[in-house]
C-alpha cells in the first residue's frame, strides 16, 4: 500500500498514538536533511507518513527548520495530501485558547526563509492566491466537527520570523489587517508543497491570546504547556478523523497539477543536475 497521505505534527504533536506497524525511516534530500526521520505506519487504515516539525525533543527552531528538506522527503514517498498541525497564537477575541482554526490564507512576516525549489538554472511562479487546499482543509474542519472541537472554518494565519513573540504594537498591527492567527512554520509549508503539487491544509491550534490581550501577561509557561497537551490529544483525533475520511474522499482538485502552466524556462537550458536533483518534483515536466 503506498503512503498518499503526510502528517506534520507541530509543538506538542510528537507522535501519533494510534499509528500501528510503525517503521522510520531516514530520507537523505538534496537540499540536506529533513527534521528526523519519517515513522510510516497505518493510521485508520491508511499508510501515512509523519514527521515532528521541530524534530525529537523540539530543538529546531523555526528560522532553522529544512522546509525543502521536509517537502522533498513527503514527495519521495509517493504523499499527495499533507496536513499540518501548528501551535498558534489568537488575534481574536472570539477565537480563545483551545479553539482550532484551518486557515485558507496567509501573509508572510519571515526574513530569508528559502520557500521554492525553483532557482539554479530552472525559473517557475506558482498560482498562490488560494494558499491552502479547499478540499483537504474542508475534510479537516468537518474532522474537527466529528471530534467535538471548536473549529473556526477559513481565516488569516500570519507567519512571523521568531523564535520571539510580537511586540504589542506588531500584534495589534495584524489584528488591524484583519487576521485571525499568528504561527511561525506554516507559510513556507504552503507554498512547497504547492510548488510539489501536493495537497495542503493547516490544522491551526490556539495555545493562548497573542499579547494585543490584556491577560496575555498573566499566562504562564505552565498554562501554555497545559493547553499544548490537550491541543495534542484533540489534534490526535481530529487527523486520525481527516484520514479515514480521505479514504473515501477523491482527490478533485488542482493542487496535482500545479506545475503545468508555472514552469518558465525551456526543457532544453535546464541545468542537467538541476533536472537531477527536482525529478521528484517536476521531472514529468522535463
Amino acid at each position: 500500500m503506498s503512503i498518499q497521505i503526510g502528517i506534520i505534527g507541530g509543538s506538542g504533536l510528537y507522535d501519533m498514538a494510534e499509528l500501528t506497524d510503525r517503521h522510520e525511516l531516514t530520507i537523505d534530500t538534496p537540499f540536506g536533511a529533513p527534521s528526523g526521520p519519517y515513522v510510516t505506519g497505518t493510521l485508520r487504515g491508511m499508510r501515512v507518513a509523519f514527521l515532528p516539525r521541530h524534530g525529537v525533543g523540539h530543538r529546531i527552531t523555526p528560522s532553522e527548520l529544512n522546509f525543502r528538506a521536509n517537502i522533498y522527503g513527503f514527495k519521495t514517498l509517493g504523499v499527495e495530501r499533507l496536513l499540518s498541525a501548528s501551535a498558534v497564537g489568537s488575534l481574536r477575541e472570539d477565537i480563545a485558547p483551545l479553539d482550532l482554526v484551518i486557515p485558507d490564507q496567509f501573509i508572510d512576516r519571515t526574513r530569508g526563509r528559502v520557500s521554492t525549489f525553483f532557482g539554479d538554472g530552472i525559473v517557475g511562479h506558482i498560482a498562490f492566491g488560494d494558499p491552502v487546499c479547499g478540499s483537504l482543509a474542508q475534510v479537516a474542519h468537518d474532522a474537527s466537527v466529528a471530534a467535538g472541537a471548536k473549529v473556526h472554518k477559513g481565516g488569516t494565519y500570519v507567519c512571523m520570523e521568531g523564535p520571539a513573540f510580537s511586540t504589542r504594537a506588531e500584534s495589534n498591527l495584524y489584528r488591524s489587517w484583519g487576521a485571525h492567527v499568528i504561527g511561525m512554520t506554516n507559510l513556507q509549508e504552503a507554498k512547497l508543497a504547492r510548488e510539489a503539487e501536493i495537497c495542503y491544509a493547516t490544522i491551526a491550534l490556539v495555545t493562548d491570546y497573542d499579547c494585543w490581550h490584556p491577560d496575555h501577561d498573566h499566562v504562564t509557561v505552565e498554562m501554555i504547556i497545559d493547553t499544548l497537551h490537550q491541543n495534542a490529544r484533540m489534534a490526535q483525533q481530529v487527523i486520525a478523523g481527516a484520514v479515514e475520511a480521505l479514504a473515501t474522499t477523491p482527490r478533485t482538485c488542482h493542487c496535482g497539477q500545479a506545475l503545468a502552466t508555472a514552469i518558465i524556462t525551456r526543457p532544453e537550458l535546464v541545468p542537467e543536475d538541476t533536472r537531477q536533483r527536482l525529478a521528484p518534483i517536476m521531472g514529468k515536466y522535463f
